[in-house]
């Protein structure tokens, strides 16, 4: 499926952006504030495209033919946490050179609306670090509401606070 919004297209992942993919998330801004390892080669992003980004409703955010960024609904098992029968999760992340465009909460609300009118979804959830202002400024520019602080952790086994916000249809 492919979705267009005003600025950007939303589109599943092929593996011919493995190159742009290790661009962008070999930054180490990027990743481990959403909780992944900034990418080590253009093979690690290859693989990262044939596994995690080739799950249902992940899509790279597409600007200028360009993909910038991800946007995903996460299916339980797939979730950071379980959030209960029928819910999903909201992930996204945007390269470092395209913040502050809006584009995050762009291509989010238009997944948001594919999961509330197409897929019978009620409820999404999305949780953000503490110290990421600018994703908790997406969220609530979304609608999202405090839901719960949750204790989580990364890849480097290390625990850190997070902030819960849910958004119902």
């Amino acid at each position: 499926m492919i979705f267009k919004t005003s600025n950007l297209t939303l589109r599943p992942w092929s593996e011919d952006d493995a190159e742009c993919l290790y661009h962008f998330a070999k930054n180490p801004n990027i990743g481990p504030i959403a909780g992944w390892p900034p990418h080590e080669s253009v093979e690690d992003s290859l693989n990262i495209i044939k596994t995690v980004f080739a799950k249902k409703e992940t899509y790279a955010i597409v600007k200028d033919d360009v993909p910038i960024g991800c946007v995903g609904l996460l299916f339980h098992p797939d979730t950071n946490h379980w959030w209960g029968e029928g819910a999903v999760e909201l992930g996204y992340w945007i390269a470092e050179e395209h913040w502050g465009n809006g584009y995050a909460a762009e291509a989010s609300k238009a997944i948001i609306d594919h999961a509330f009118d197409d897929l019978g979804i009620s409820q999404i959830y999305a949780s953000y670090r503490t110290e990421n202002v600018r994703s908790k400024r997406v969220l609530e520019k979304l609608g999202f509401e405090y839901y719960a602080e949750m204790t989580n952790e990364n890849y480097l086994h290390e625990f850190f606070t997070e902030v819960a916000l849910k958004l119902e249809k």
